[in-house]
């Protein structure tokens, strides 16, 4: 079968290749997955930048993408919730990466059936983005109707989720972005829109329960100054928790570091009665049941910006990287 995979560290142009590869093999409890469309993310560009090298090496050549749609082809002889020909959809377990290829091999319990009033590339768009916001908003911040939550980044592939998720919940939504994206993000729901080229969200006097850190650097630490006291601030682009190195298995050299990293952020944090925590997103079957029943109800609506084909995947990271996508990138390999 063909699969795009990582050669080597460094420029996206140069570092990735299709190449044939050997078909997985089945366990007793996975699926084979016949792929009709799969989603890159931020993540997938930032490894083969070698961005998470001093945490965790690649062994080359190796696979790339986490999210995939399709059809079920061969399921293992202990997988009870699915059979040959259902339409699913899962982020795949990191020892399974490589979801940019003709087949997949998911974990049972790491899978879905698609939601039915849903394309495979509208499905291919949910599962990393929506695992993210549904463990960031609902099983950290464990956000209430009528809390204040800030959402920075609001037109991107977890932002767009993150707006209307947080909708559904009740909450009242300010989120951050540029002009050109103003309506996206009214559309989808939010309350408040703070145009960054034009203004400083630091400069707003609202106080808010949840800042929701979609950018890191600076914007981490600068969440605090916008926080309720005793508000929570989730990053999936800040600095490493002690929870979560703890979830990574880092050894105590690497774990000393990345505390240091940190000291301000967690100062910062417990100064205000605060909560910080890095949201490491882990697949589960589970919950994207529950989100694909948030998407067949019309409460959550995909947003995808640009579809490529296959030949083209290469293109497609390409763009992502460049930060102007609004929604998700989709790689169609079945049309």
């Amino acid at each position: 079968m063909k699969s795009l995979m990582i050669k080597k560290y460094g420029d996206l142009t140069k570092s990735l290749e299709i190449q044939k590869v050997p078909l997985p093999s089945l366990s007793p409890n996975q699926i084979l997955i016949k792929t009709h469309a799969a989603s890159f993310n931020p993540l997938d560009y930032k490894i083969v930048r070698g961005d998470f090298k001093a945490i965790r090496k690649l062994n080359f050549p190796v696979g790339i993408g986490r999210d995939v749609s399709g059809i079920i082809e061969k399921i293992g002889k202990d997988v009870k919730m699915f059979k040959i020909g259902d339409k699913v959809f899962s982020r795949i377990d990191e020892s399974l990466v490589g979801t940019m290829a003709e087949y997949v091999v998911s974990n049972e319990t790491d899978t879905a059936l698609i939601p039915k009033n849903l394309s495979f590339s509208e499905a291919a768009s949910i599962p990393l983005a929506g695992l993210t916001v549904y463990q960031s908003l609902i099983d950290v911040a464990q956000m209430s109707s009528e809390e204040k939550i800030l959402i920075h980044a609001g037109a991107g592939g977890v932002g767009t989720i993150a707006i209307q998720l947080a909708k559904h919940l009740g909450a009242n939504v300010t989120t951050t972005t540029s002009t050109k994206n103003i309506e996206l993000v009214k559309k989808l729901g939010a309350d408040k829109i703070i145009d960054y080229t034009k203004e400083n969200y630091l400069d707003d006097s609202s106080k808010f329960d949840v800042v929701y850190d979609t950018l890191g650097g600076k914007f981490t630490l600068d969440s605090f100054k916008v926080l309720k006291i005793g508000g929570r601030v989730v990053s999936i682009a800040g600095e490493l928790d002690s929870i979560t190195a703890k979830q990574l298995g880092l050894n105590k050299i690497i774990s000393f570091i990345l505390a240091l990293k940190a000291r301000k952020i967690i100062k910062e944090a417990s100064k205000m009665n605060a909560l910080y925590r890095f949201l490491l997103m882990t697949p589960n079957g589970g919950q994207l049941k529950k989100l694909s029943s948030l998407y067949e109800s019309g409460s959550i609506k995909p947003v995808i910006d640009k579809t490529y084909g296959f030949n083209s995947s290469i293109q497609a990271l390409d763009y992502l990287s460049r930060g102007r996508a609004k929604g998700k990138v989709i790689v169609k390999l079945i049309d």
